[in-house]
């Protein structure tokens, strides 16, 4: 069989496993293809060498598929995804020195599962009072799921990100670095650089990011949307040998062996044992100091974990819009629409042999038990779905669910922010 050659972009993370374990297991080659997998140190390198052609696809971060079709995203090129790597596996990380703080100010608030800002909100109230400088939060990229994540749970305590602390981006393998200097006092990343900041008895992991949206769609894989039109079959063959991936690391097993593989020095290069607990055991903390567990910490297959549902592509962009990254009219369900693929996925899928949802959306936070799908071609049980502020993301109703935020910083009027006909 003739091999195609592919440059794939990824950053070094937990989630990445779905393309190591593709190439180290042989599934790149079996779909006749010849993969490198290009280590790449931070979001913005990943959008420019995928927008240069310097790499075919990437691990990419959700929201910036979406991100890449407004006017305000700093990128010439288009990104489209048919396939959703991962479902949560952030967490939120604070200092020490911020952790006595926070217990200080709200011992009781800091028990609570999951934490909210509570505690957070009395130490920012008391900075102020004091004149003393701002808590500083770094997240990985301004279109993340981190970015948003840290936003939200603020913002279900009235905090406002953009005046209350200082919001600041740094690339996930310096953020443990950016910790231990003092720059940032607390963090949103993904793993292992949680349980690294933990290892080295720098901070404690206070809430992840199923705590504050339970099964939030993390990684993608990202192509550009004129190389998928030019290059189907070859898409297709993408999709297939890492979705097949994606079935594998629903396996114990396979998760133990990506350990392995991660460690290794041109894939994660950490010690095994910090790569470990979010792929191999029940939460990301091989101490429990923080007390963060769940069994679900990082999904990669099941609940459906990788279909792009379109409706995920409305809800990261109403967090845009909240938050002033949208400050024109945008029909985002155009957007929703053309950046996400379910028609792509769906075929692979079939030739797979796996279950698959019929529908492109689904409500978010309705749920406080897990349900069966009906909208597919079998049974598909489906997670319970919660925001930490109790609230329910409606795709069919965005207009509405921006105006139901007290916080926000919006810079267009709700009524500007279209899902079109």
């Amino acid at each position: 069989m003739a091999t195609e050659d592919l440059n794939i972009g990824f950053v070094p993370l937990t989630d990445s496993a779905p393309l190591i374990v593709a190439k180290e297991k042989g599934l790149f080659e079996k779909h006749g293809l010849n993969v490198t997998l290009s280590r790449e140190n931070s979001w913005s390198q990943i959008r420019d060498k995928l927008t240069a052609g310097t790499i075919d696809a990437a691990h990419m971060l959700a929201p910036m598929v979406p991100a890449s079709w407004i006017g305000e995203a700093p990128s010439s090129e288009k990104f489209v995804t048919a396939l959703t790597l991962n479902l949560n596996g952030n967490a939120i990380t604070v200092s020490n020195k911020l952790y006595d703080q926070l217990t200080e100010a709200d011992r009781d608030a800091m028990l609570e599962r999951p934490i909210s800002a509570r505690a957070i909100r009395k130490v920012i109230a008391q900075r102020i009072e004091r004149g003393q400088e701002p808590l500083t939060i770094g997240a990985v990229f301004p279109f993340s799921s981190h970015n948003y994540a840290v936003r939200y749970w603020l913002g279900a305590e009235g905090i406002n990100p953009d005046r209350d602390v200082r919001m600041v981006v740094a690339p996930p393998p310096f953020m443990v670095e950016q910790l231990e200097q003092g720059i940032v006092d607390a963090f949103c990343v993904g793993e292992p650089w949680n349980t690294m900041a933990e290892h080295r008895g720098l901070g404690r992991s206070i809430v992840t990011s199923a705590e504050v949206w339970r099964n939030t769609p993390e990684k993608v894989l990202g192509v550009r949307r004129h190389w998928a039109q030019e290059n189907e079959r070859l898409h297709f063959s993408l999709l297939s040998a890492v979705l097949e991936a994606l079935v594998l690391l629903d396996d114990r097993n396979v998760r133990q062996e990506a350990v392995t593989l991660l460690a290794r020095p041109e894939y994660v290069n950490v010690p095994a044992a910090v790569l470990a607990p979010a792929l191999s055991g029940p939460g990301i903390l091989q101490n429990r100091r923080s007390l963060i567990e769940s069994d679900d910490f990082l999904i990669f297959h099941h609940y459906a974990a990788n279909f792009p549902w379109r409706s995920h592509a409305l809800w990261y962009l109403t967090q845009m819009a909240r938050w002033g990254q949208i400050q024109s009219p945008v029909v985002v369900g155009e957007i929703a629409e053309q950046a996400y693929m379910p028609e792509m996925y769906r075929l692979v899928a079939d030739e797979l042999k796996l279950t698959y949802p019929t529908s492109d959306y689904k409500m978010e936070g309705n749920t406080d038990r897990a349900w069966l799908l009906r909208d597919a071609n079998d049974s598909l049980v489906m997670p319970r779905s919660s925001f930490i502020d109790g609230t329910v993301f409606n795709p069919s109703d965005l207009r509405a669910y921006i105006e139901s935020f007290v916080r926000h910083n919006l810079r267009i009027d709700p009524a500007d922010f279209s899902a079109g006909s």
